[in-house]
């Protein structure tokens, strides 16, 4: 598995790279937006992970641009991974395009469940769509 963390700290990312080792999933890093999306751009992702906050282009913007995308990489599965703890996040998001939400700090057992979940869902959907 192939995943991008879009995440402009770079001890978030590490952690983040160690757990997915773990499971042995591969995953690319960019510490911006415009990096994360030139990289989509350019190579093939199972999913995205993306922080919300970042300096220029926030994660909303960069889930709006990935949904907005003309070819079929707009569909690709997104989960934010934020520690914004906003009520309403949750909901924001999701209405956005994200495919779920990981409150930081995130533990393993979330961050895998989460990835199931959203895979096993896309799979599903394509099955009965």
């Amino acid at each position: 598995m192939n995943i991008l963390f879009i995440e402009d700290d770079p001890m978030n990312r590490r952690v983040v790279k160690d757990m997915l080792d773990v499971a042995g999933a591969t995953m690319a890093e960019a510490a911006w937006a415009e990096e994360g999306l030139a990289r989509i751009d350019a190579e093939a992702f199972d999913i995205v992970l993306v922080d919300l906050r970042m300096p220029g282009t926030d994660g909303f913007e960069t889930i709006r641009r990935i949904r907005g995308r003309a070819d079929t990489k707009a569909a690709l599965p997104i989960i934010v991974v934020t520690a914004d703890t906003a009520l309403d996040l949750r909901e924001r998001c999701l209405a956005i395009g994200a495919d779920d939400v990981l409150f930081k700090p995130v533990a393993m057992d979330a961050l895998f469940d989460s990835i199931g979940r959203v895979l096993a869902g896309r799979a599903g959907a394509m099955i009965g769509g």
